[in-house]
């Protein structure tokens, strides 16, 4: 989800105020997922390399995710969403670690998935899980793909870049192997719902070999 500050910055807005509108877009497409027969959205919300940005910017991004949890958890459970974390979400503040704890208990038993990524970094999961299967005793594709933070998700099919950049800047490496890459230009606060969908259509005409032919 890139492209809140530019955002902001186009419309001589304060950073801060992309990163709300960057928040209404996402509940605009959570709302949506379901009716796009969406089982699964993944959402990287803040990387583990966002710790570099000012301090005033990260203390705006916290409170932000405060806000969304408290405002949005009753309608996720409303609309039987299972909320999913992925990263080393328990290296943030305690108040959000203890908010999360809450949200993902009242939502156990939702049958959409919403996985968020927070304090997240694909290479650290990568070497974590490598670790973990080293010490079970054996290092496989199978045995580091079952310690990775989406062991329990469906494979990655889909994965969507907003704002103009094209890599994929940490996110899913192992995952992202032969999912379908779009990388599109809207900028993450403007991207709506019909944007997913035109992605998804767009993702129904690929042919995907898997390597094969």
């Amino acid at each position: 989800m890139d492209g809140n500050g530019r955002w902001a910055k186009r419309k001589g807005l304060p950073r801060a105020v992309g990163h709300q509108r960057g928040v209404e877009a996402v509940r605009k497409l959570v709302r949506s997922v379901g009716d796009m027969g969406i089982d699964c959205l993944t959402l990287y919300a803040f990387s583990s390399e966002n710790w570099k940005r000012p301090e005033e910017e990260v203390d705006d991004l916290m409170n932000l995710m405060r806000k969304f949890i408290k405002s949005d958890l009753p309608e996720f459970v409303a609309n039987n969403v299972r909320l999913k974390i992925i990263g080393d979400w328990q290296g943030l503040a305690p108040d959000i670690v203890a908010m999360l704890e809450d949200a993902l208990e009242q939502t156990a038993g939702g049958t959409h998935t919403l996985a968020v990524a927070l304090n997240y970094g694909a290479q650290q999961e990568i070497a974590s899980a490598a670790a973990k299967a080293a010490a079970s005793g054996e290092v496989t594709e199978e045995s580091i793909a079952a310690h990775l933070y989406t062991a329990d998700l469906p494979p990655l099919d889909l994965l969507i870049r907003t704002s103009g950049e094209v890599r994929l800047s940490n996110f899913l490496l192992w995952q992202a192997a032969y999912a379908e890459m779009a990388f599109v230009d809207t900028l993450w606060p403007d991207f709506a719902p019909e944007h997913l969908q035109q992605a998804l259509d767009d993702f129904a005409q690929r042919e995907r070999r898997y390597g094969g032919r």
